[in-house]
């Protein structure tokens, strides 16, 4: 019987929802960048719950799912920031209050039957790449709920990405529309534009348009790199950006093969069970 595993990228879940739940209180105070008291904090913490556990019912219904889990980052600096200290500079931290809630939430889905996976030195991206691909490979379906672009590599006849707040898959036709080339050319595509998502650099001077062009041709970076017929301003910048592309295509490409250290029949869907260690940690893998 084929399976259908629905992988769920937590935070990015959450974080827009605690996001919609807290913007009214925020809106209602004169300056936006004043601290919640603490009363108002609870509530939004418990709407956030709620709304998340909605959510995750929403999903396993519209999805007929027969497989199910919720892939969450660790709170610890993941291997690219080794790479790249400045990785993700910038960006807006989570709330310590929701930090501190991650735990009860995990527990909310694991009494609708849904487990959860994490990492202390990978990214929930990297987790959820090797499970899908792995699934992919032996011709299982599988669906990845997020918003983040970064999935868009994985595109497949087996593998799937399901925008949950806009209620779209984001396909290959998306793919084509929004960046002009095929999913499986879009790291060397952000190789050489940059991914400021991220703060990943690119090459300086190369913009999308360019790169769509450039990837359209030759059909990969290797074969743009190792070309002998580029425009001698081209292959400057190129030839100037050798380092910055190797690290790159590091830090933007997905891990596939993480050890797991389970098998599927263990996030089967079934009947919650009241207690029970709803945290796998991968990093027990044999």
């Amino acid at each position: 019987m084929s399976a259908h595993l629905v992988l769920i990228d937590a935070l990015n879940l959450i974080r827009r929802i605690y996001a919609v739940q807290e913007r009214p209180f925020v809106q209602s105070k004169n300056q936006l960048d004043g601290e919640l008291a603490e009363k108002t904090q609870q509530q939004v913490l418990f709407n956030t719950q709620q709304a998340c556990n909605k959510a995750l019912e929403n999903i396993l219904g519209y999805q007929q799912a027969s497989h199910a889990l919720a892939v969450f980052d660790s709170q610890n600096p993941c291997w690219r920031y080794t790479l790249y200290p400045d990785y993700k500079k910038g960006r807006k931290k989570m709330s310590p209050f929701l930090a501190n809630e991650l735990p009860n939430i995990q527990d909310s889905f694991f009494k609708l039957g849904v487990d959860s996976l994490l990492s202390e030195e990978d990214e929930a991206d990297d987790l959820i790449a090797t499970l899908a691909t792995k699934m992919a490979l032996h011709g299982q379906n599988v669906t990845i709920v997020s918003t983040d672009k970064g999935f868009l590599s994985l595109l497949s006849p087996n593998i799937h990405i399901y925008d949950y707040f806009n209620r779209r898959y984001l396909d290959e036709d998306y793919v084509k529309e929004k960046f002009d080339i095929k999913p499986t050319q879009l790291v060397d595509l952000w190789t050489l534009t940059g991914d400021n998502t991220n703060k990943i650099p690119g090459v300086a001077g190369i913009g999308q348009i360019t790169a769509a062009n450039l990837l359209n041709e030759y059909t990969s970076l290797n074969a743009i790199l190792t070309s002998n017929d580029l425009k001698l301003s081209l292959k400057e910048k190129l030839d100037a950006s050798e380092e910055q592309i190797e690290l790159s295509r590091k830090l933007l490409t997905l891990k596939q093969n993480i050890p797991l250290g389970f098998n599927l029949k263990d996030i089967r869907l079934k009947q919650p069970i009241p207690e029970h260690n709803n945290r796998l940690n991968n990093q027990e893998a044999l």
